[in-house]
């Protein structure tokens, strides 16, 4: 299938676009909002000739954050534009780049669907210089549209697993001159660098960079923060556990375990985060139909000792919540969605337990695993075991602590790259 035929297909295909935009507005109205930026319509005024950076959703707007903080650095009298394509997405960037956003050094809004007319009506108003697409957010239409105004694309951060690569290849037609059309792809390892080679992408316009995710810094005052909120809730001794970036299927399995955990610790807490917002009703009730005492985090209800649960029901504090457990289990694992980011609670020096299903961060996870710092598990039962024998032998859950911060300090140094080759892009 080749671009044109693409174009006719998406065209053709609308329907069914606005037919899943209002089924995700029903369970999430937020998509409900701002409809007419998916087709570039209603666009914010943008200042031309700045830096467009795309970030679909949350994760790889948090990712993104340091690279466009340095970016705004080194280039201070350039606009920065951030798109994505989801409302949590847009919440997170808006939240982290507030005071840009209103001194106009940022601007922010969704990227428009990828059809020709709109992705060319989007860049006459964005005009941007440079073009940089986080991870693996390809979209044909957009990345021609640049190439034929002269503006390059960068794909930074690149990953690409070997499902992607099959999926890709069945449409080398359509993919080749895309991966053609990019200036640079700054990818985390050699064994992606290869699936992009095979797949089309020039070889000179491929670099390992390393992934940018390991540049995670940590503010010293968060764990402080936290160890005075566990102190004000009388849990400084106690277990305290976090499930985070939870999926459908994965709540019912941590619940099994944590109800496993609290015959043998009958005052553990589980923090409780929902990867989507949408979820946080459906999970509270679930808990609540399990029978666990159970508060939220945005009612400010204080945590006591009779509280079995805690569901992490907020937005952009997810770092904040890793560093009051003990111990972090990251979700999206125990079933086959691919897994989040291991580094976050790495960072924060806790021991960092998942499923299996980790094909979106294999590299990450393999290092990870091979220093002794990620116990994977396989069910309820598995995870409440290694939970309980974190908590009652405590130099293990300390050589995990140690072996994670070591495994992050050993990767470092990939923003730095990233920038470097940005800034020649720019000359």
């Amino acid at each position: 299938m080749n671009r044109f035929l693409y174009s006719v297909l998406f065209h053709l295909g609308l329907p069914l676009v606005g037919l899943r935009l209002l089924w995700r507005a029903w369970k999430a109205p937020a998509y409900a909002r701002r409809i007419g930026e998916r087709f570039a319509l209603g666009l914010p005024p943008l200042k031309p000739g700045g830096i467009w950076v795309h970030a679909v959703s949350v994760g790889e707007s948090i990712a993104a954050a340091p690279m466009i903080r340095a970016l705004m650095a080194r280039h201070p009298e350039l606009p920065i534009t951030v798109t994505c394509m989801t409302p949590t997405g847009s919440e997170r960037i808006q939240t982290m780049f507030s005071a840009e956003i209103s001194d106009g050094r940022v601007q922010h809004c969704y990227l428009p669907y990828d059809l020709p007319w709109a992705a060319a009506r989007f860049l006459n108003r964005a005009q941007p210089q440079l073009a940089v697409v986080m991870e693996t957010e390809l979209w044909p239409n957009h990345i021609h549209q640049c190439a034929t105004r002269g503006i390059p694309v960068v794909l930074a951060n690149a990953r690409l697993s070997e499902r992607s690569a099959r999926g890709y290849a069945r449409f080398a037609k359509l993919t080749a001159p895309m991966l053609a059309e990019l200036s640079w792809i700054a990818v985390q390892t050699e064994a992606e660098a290869e699936r992009f080679h095979q797949l089309g992408a020039r070889p000179e316009c491929v670099a390992v960079t390393g992934s940018i995710k390991f540049d995670l810094t940590i503010d010293p005052e968060l764990p402080r923060r936290a160890a005075a909120l566990r102190e004000q809730w009388e849990a400084s001794e106690r277990p305290v556990w976090i499930a985070a970036s939870t999926h459908a299927g994965e709540d019912e399995i941590v619940l099994d375990a944590h109800r496993q955990l609290l015959g043998t610790h009958p005052d553990a807490l589980l923090i409780l985060v929902p990867r989507h917002p949408e979820r946080f009703n459906a999970v509270f009730e679930l808990c609540r139909q399990q029978s666990f005492t159970t508060c939220r985090r945005t009612t400010d209800e204080p945590v006591t000792a009779e509280h079995q649960v805690l569901l992490g029901d907020t937005m952009g504090e997810l770092l904040f919540l890793y560093a009051l457990g003990d111990s972090a289990f990251v979700g999206g694992s125990l079933v086959p969605n691919g897994g989040h980011n291991l580094l976050e609670p790495a960072a924060l020096g806790k021991p960092v337990l998942s499923g299996p299903h980790l094909f979106n961060f294999l590299e990450i996870a393999a290092q990870l695993r091979d220093a002794g710092a990620l116990c994977e598990v396989t069910d309820a039962a598995a995870l409440a075991g290694q939970l309980a024998l974190l908590w009652e032998q405590p130099e293990d859950a300390r050589r995990m602590h140690d072996a994670g911060l070591a495994v992050l300090a050993a990767n470092q140094g990939a923003l730095r790259r990233l920038l470097n080759g940005l800034d020649r892009l720019m000359v």
